[in-house]
């Protein structure tokens, strides 16, 4: 997949293109469906398949002072993402509050039509566009009717009773829920970051942890959760800890991951973990030695609930 940065940066071979539009946080099912759709019918018509999207998101510059509002992917993430959906190109356009006043009328016109000339757009049910959200399916379908390009309209694409949506996602991360999560980015969520120095208590204990400093902030309530974790192109089973030591008196939150089966020293590395199914809450324990037993049982039922993931793969 060719990655430009900008709008000026677009090459020739991509007008004429078949385009979708949008944030694409997270690239959930819905997003996936609507990229794997756009790839398909590109290739079939003979042409490229083009993803524009913006960086940072809109809300970030737009309402900066709304928290929490997090990113489900990095930019990085989001791209691999988009390729793995079969996408031939993808067009990151700067997002500012220059940008933000850009009309609906001009997007389409000078950048769609004599910019790209594109042959089709597919988009999402709710899709809107341009300076104050002018811009939505229905005057894509009156530019497209006068320009010459198509317009498809996607419904929406549900899990269960629920519309598949970014915010979704991210409310379901906030509140711990990371197994539904699981099911709506069609993956488990992931947060990264590279393992620094801890206490020591973890060895202590007789559960060695790796204590990483998060690359993401969202991140899920405290708690102790079922994971995996990768490593140097390898993956490991894992209970992962966030959250404060009571038990010790300790109230500062840290992210720590006990690794099933390995042995190593990890620091300076980066650790990705992906999250499968919270185990339980953060509590305080009489004794250390109480609380080493708990750690035991967690260790325990993190394999359990690992292994028939594994299974179920």
């Amino acid at each position: 997949m060719i990655i430009f940065k900008g709008i000026e940066n677009i090459t020739e071979d991509f007008r004429g293109s078949f385009v979708t539009i949008g944030n694409f946080d997270g690239v959930h099912l819905s997003h996936q469906f609507i990229c794997r759709k756009l790839a398909n019918e590109a290739k079939k018509a003979g042409t490229k398949s083009l993803v524009i999207t913006f960086d940072p998101h809109p809300k970030m510059i737009l309402h900066p002072g709304i928290r929490p509002f997090y990113l489900i992917t990095t930019l990085d993430e989001k791209l691999k993402l988009l390729e793995n959906c079969g996408i031939d190109g993808t067009l990151v356009i700067p997002f500012s509050l220059d940008y933000s006043k850009v009309t609906a009328e001009q997007f389409v016109r000078e950048f769609l039509g004599q910019k790209l000339a594109i042959k089709k757009i597919i988009v999402g049910h709710d899709y809107t566009f341009g300076q104050g959200k002018e811009g939505n399916s229905d005057y894509l379908i009156s530019c497209g009717n006068e320009m010459g390009f198509t317009v498809e309209v996607v419904d929406a694409v549900k899990e269960g009773e629920d519309i598949i949506s970014s915010t979704l996602v991210r409310n379901l991360i906030i509140k711990g829920d990371v197994k539904k999560v699981t099911k709506l980015l069609g993956r488990c969520y992931n947060i990264a970051g590279i393992v620094v120095s801890g206490r020591g208590r973890g060895v202590g204990l007789g559960f060695p942890t790796a204590n990483i400093e998060p690359e993401k902030e969202l991140l899920p309530p405290a708690g102790i959760y079922a994971a995996f974790a990768n490593v140097e192109g390898k993956r490991y089973m894992a209970a992962l800890n966030i959250g404060e030591k009571p038990t010790f008196a300790d109230y500062t939150s840290t992210f720590e991951v006990h690794m099933l089966d390995f042995s190593g020293d990890l620091r300076g590395k980066r650790l990705n973990t992906e999250f499968v199914e919270k185990i339980r809450d953060i509590i305080k324990f009489d004794s250390p030695e109480m609380l080493k037993k708990q750690i035991a049982a967690d260790v325990e039922k993190a394999r359990s609930i690992l292994l028939k993931n594994i299974e179920n793969k």
